[in-house]
């Protein structure tokens, strides 16, 4: 077994394995997952592929690493009132709310502008979640139809709300 080729083939996946548990990227980890194998690989039996033997480890480090990692920061005693500085507060500003409801006003303003087979075509498939299928359906003309007039809608759009994108 060329140690270099085995490192080469699976990295991308390892790195992906780490990042998608962890939520980080993490050399370590890689290096600790190769470790491993390098040490175990004489006890690898071929009942399943060699790379979900190895996606496997990657699994465990990672899980390991987390539950180290939760274990240092709950031994770690924090006060209470730096915990409450931590929480983000998850309601908008008004300014924020403010914003977002001007906004919302002048896309609806534009859609209201629009010609009414643009109009209904967007209301349908962009606003209540239609398929261009039963837009179609609706509206009474090809899916082709639905198709090219909320393209065409939505390009007059993109002009109306230009300063909005």
């Amino acid at each position: 077994m060329d140690f270099k080729q085995l490192i080469k083939s699976n990295q991308n996946n390892v790195r992906s394995i780490i990042k998608l548990i962890t939520k980080e990227t993490n050399e370590d980890l890689e290096q600790e997952v190769y470790v491993k194998v390098w040490k175990n690989a004489q006890n690898y039996k071929e009942q399943g592929s060699f790379k979900s033997w190895i996606n496997t480890i990657a699994k465990n480090v990672s899980k390991d690493y987390l539950k180290s990692s939760y274990k240092k920061v709950s031994d770690n005693s924090v006060a209470d009132d730096e915990y409450i500085n931590l929480i983000k507060d998850r309601k908008p500003t008004p300014e924020l709310t403010l914003i977002s409801n001007d906004r919302q006003k002048r896309i609806l303003e534009a859609i209201n502008a629009l010609k009414p087979k643009f109009k209904q075509t967007v209301m349908l498939c962009e606003i209540y979640g239609y398929s261009y299928e039963d837009a179609a359906h609706k509206l009474k003309c090809p899916v082709g139809t639905i198709k090219s007039r909320l393209y065409n809608a939505k390009k007059e759009l993109a002009v109306m709300l230009q300063d909005l994108l």
